[in-house]
């Protein structure tokens, strides 16, 4: 008998270290191989445009002008101090505090009364189909429903006239007194279900033996809403809340589609205000800088909606 070559011997063991790293290595990377289309689609998508646009902030009017120069922070010092803006900001924070608290209100109401054991199954069945249709209908059909609503010659006027609280037709979306309400009420109206199908999944998940233990304690209704209903609520509701700061303060198709910032920018919001920068006044560069201060405003909501999935996590 004569043995195996000795060179052959130290081949195979000398190759086998390279091979067990190679297939630890492959193992290592095919979770970030499964993620690279996605992060390639969402820089090309994402980040490459705002790069774009913060790079276009900082020069002189691009796209128009065919050799753009650096201007720094030109542009957004008049943006900032233009005082059209200050009015877009003012009604903003109006639209979005409002509708964000009577969301959360109207929201957590109609959720309470749904979860209600006073109320039989079929009744409750009828009303969830009712209240959720507002969620269904798209901002153009909501936008165009309600401008004929609100018409001079639509429902609301003719109803309101019947009962005696208006005395001559009122043009609801064109009047500068009541055209923020109007569209505030508008987007109240159309954004409230997702505020109470989430609390309704919420209090459906409060477990029936804290409110067993509060009313031996001798709480009241009350004392158990405040005490037992919001403490487990409150992951949900401070979530759903920076989530809608954040939907409300970007909304544009419907302020658009309903009154387009007027009249006499009454209406105009920062969403608007750079829309028109943009394709009514040509001024490329002021709307990228107007679109980098929302960006900035976003990005702050989105961080504290981040800490706080963090800290519930």
């Amino acid at each position: 008998m004569s043995a195996p070559p000795p060179p052959r011997v130290q081949q195979t063991a000398a190759s086998s270290p390279p091979s067990r790293a190679r297939r630890g290595l492959r193992r290592h990377l095919t979770p970030y191989l499964y993620l690279l289309p996605t992060v390639l689609l969402m820089i090309l998508l994402m980040v490459v445009p705002i790069v774009m646009v913060i790079g276009y902030s900082v020069q002189d009017n691009v796209i128009t002008n065919p050799n753009p120069e650096s201007v720094g922070l030109e542009n957004y010092v008049e943006v900032i101090t233009d005082p059209v803006f200050h009015t877009a900001v003012r009604n903003t924070v109006y639209f979005t505090g409002v509708s964000v608290a009577a969301h959360l209100v109207l929201g957590l109401a109609f959720a309470l009364m749904l979860n209600s054991p006073l109320v039989g199954r079929r009744v409750r069945a009828v009303f969830r189909m009712i209240y959720v249709l507002p969620w269904l209908f798209t901002v153009a059909i909501i936008a165009v429903l309600w401008r004929l609503l609100l018409n001079p010659n639509g429902v609301v006027n003719y109803l309101l006239d019947i009962a005696g609280l208006i005395d001559s037709k009122v043009e609801w979306l064109a009047n500068p007194d009541t055209a923020l309400h109007a569209i505030t009420f508008i987007n109240i109206w159309a954004g409230y279900p997702f505020f109470m199908i989430s609390l309704l999944a919420g209090l459906q998940g409060i477990p029936k033996n804290l409110y067993e233990a509060a009313r031996v304690d001798g709480a009241s209704a009350f004392h158990q809403f405040w005490h037992v209903t919001i403490p487990q609520l409150r992951p949900i509701i401070i979530s759903m809340v920076l989530l809608d700061f954040i939907w409300t303060t970007q909304q544009f198709a419907l302020i658009w589609m309903t009154t387009g910032g007027g009249p006499i920018n009454v209406t105009e919001m920062l969403s608007t205000f750079t829309y028109k920068l943009a394709f009514s006044r040509y001024e490329y560069s002021m709307a990228s800088a107007s679109a980098v201060v929302v960006l900035v405003l976003s990005m702050i909501l989105a961080f504290f909606y981040v800490q706080h999935q963090k800290a519930r996590d």
